[in-house]
């Protein structure tokens, strides 16, 4: 006969069992100290697109989501005395609005805009914006804010918003002061 002790806890490791074998598999966002992955995105037309890996390999690099554009563009040359040699701007967005939005704001020469329409770097380097009521008003996941430093192609420094929309730790001139 099989003891009441015993018994509970065959029932307690089951349902722990269940519970692990249900519990959905979550990734995180990349992590400092590792590599930014080969993934293809868009510069200037959709004939020219660009390994993210080897934009920055062997290079200093700032890379940072589409609403800090302006911060960016002014600190550029603050950037350059740091010793970053690559900035860029990245977007879940098609190639002509990033080309047209750079123009608009003077980014030529000072900052590189990228598109990831289909957002294939966004979603490996796991910065989706998880918001329902976004995706219902703009068809399609978006990106969370953020900035980071890279060094020959490896992630240094990573500012994501804590919420993924605010404008404080990723905006050029917070990041600038800490790297």
């Amino acid at each position: 006969m099989i003891s009441t002790t015993l018994l509970q806890k065959a029932v307690r490791a089951s349902l722990c069992i269940r519970l692990l074998h249900s519990t959905r598999n979550t990734s995180m966002p990349i992590q400092v100290g590792q590599h930014l992955p080969d993934v293809l995105v868009q510069e200037g037309d959709p004939g020219n697109s660009i390994s993210m890996a080897e934009l920055f390999r062997g290079k200093k690099g700032v890379l940072f989501w589409c609403t800090h554009l302006p911060g960016f563009i002014q600190m550029a040359g603050d950037l350059r005395a740091r010793g970053v040699d690559e900035i860029a701007c990245v977007s879940v967005n098609d190639v002509f609005v990033m080309s047209a939005w750079g123009k608009e704001n003077g980014a030529d020469g000072k900052v590189r805009m990228l598109a990831d329409p289909t957002g294939a770097f966004t979603k490996a380097v796991d910065l989706f914006l998880n918001n329902d009521h976004l995706i219902q008003v703009l068809g399609n996941l978006r990106s969370q804010r953020y900035a980071m430093l890279i060094e020959d192609g490896v992630v240094r420094k990573l500012n994501v918003e804590p919420d993924g929309t605010g404008l404080t730790c990723s905006l050029a001139p917070n990041f600038l002061s800490e790297i």
